[in-house]
């Protein structure tokens, strides 16, 4: 039995229907250029709900952790968005109750001198999952179609190329038997420009301020631009763009681990009953060695 609802059941119950099948909606939500995004919940989800439906979801992804080890499955996830959009604390809550070993995070440097003369997408394919794997990419080879063409590290000739292939490229991927599903978070001018603020003035977060992100501040219309050519060119069947409203970080990271679930065909293993055993103490003592131990300050 499939479990985690009626999954993707297009109309004919516990028929699993592809990822790629549903990328076509009929009425496609519009995302934001100028406009504030719009979605099902508008006020602040509560902490205590926030924390309930959070607990189900991680259990549920413990579950699809089981089944992709068993199964084999290589699932790849992209995540992609303007600065502030709330990518990492998305990924963190994706990940926090899974193991490290089987969800493995990629966030890759800007490339080496090395790197630069290789073939554009190189870097990225020795970072894809093997079986009973879950590659995320914070961010990913979509950089050639965002920050790059848009901070001119990269020609006009250079992006228009790279559209082009792309899509070929996610096709022999998704061939090669990887579960490959592209994340986009969408935030308004708003609600981004009071999160780059507030990290100016919070000392831990100061280090997600880069020079990068100070220049691209004023040039949300080249990024909406950007990312509109990017849609239109990678939103593809095998390999489409979801987004997620991303105005209330509490609640895209429960859409975003709630969509994900739905969207990758699992079922609950048999657990073993786990009964820890009886031990004994006592009979070795350990020598009297001058240990340096840490100041107990808290």
């Amino acid at each position: 039995m499939i479990l985690w609802g009626n999954l993707m059941t297009n109309g004919k119950k516990n028929k699993i229907v592809p990822a790629a099948s549903l990328s076509k909606e009929k009425n496609p939500k519009r995302i934001a250029g100028n406009r504030v995004p719009q979605g099902k919940g508008t006020a602040k989800i509560p902490e205590k709900k926030y924390q309930q439906e959070l607990r189900l979801l991680h259990e549920e992804l413990v579950h699809l952790q089981s089944w992709v080890i068993a199964k084999g499955l290589k699932v790849c996830i992209v995540f992609e968005g303007r600065d502030g959009a709330g990518k990492g604390g998305t990924i963190k809550a994706l990940t926090e109750r899974v193991s490290p070993r089987v969800f493995r995070v990629v966030a890759l440097p800007a490339p080496t001198e090395r790197e630069k003369t290789q073939m554009y997408l190189q870097r990225y394919m020795s970072y894809m999952p093997a079986a009973g794997e879950v590659v995320i990419f914070d961010r990913s080879w979509y950089n050639r179609a965002g920050v790059e063409r848009v901070m001119g590290f990269c020609t006009p000739e250079q992006t228009h190329q790279f559209l082009e292939t792309v899509p070929m490229v996610e096709r022999l991927i998704v061939e090669s038997g990887i579960i490959l599903i592209k994340y986009w978070l969408d935030v308004s001018p708003k609600e981004q420009e009071r999160r780059l603020r507030a990290r100016i003035d919070d000392g831990r977060k100061t280090w997600k301020l880069s020079e990068i992100d100070i220049r691209s501040f004023e040039l949300w219309d080249d990024y909406s631009r950007a990312r509109d050519d990017m849609f239109a060119a990678t939103d593809s069947l095998w390999a489409p763009w979801f987004v997620a409203n991303s105005e209330d970080k509490k609640r895209v990271r429960l859409n975003v681990i709630h969509h994900f679930l739905q969207h990758i065909p699992y079922k609950r293993l048999p657990k073993n009953k786990i009964k820890l055993p009886k031990r004994k103490i006592g009979k070795y003592q350990s020598p009297d060695y001058p240990l340096k131990h840490i100041p107990e300050i808290f």
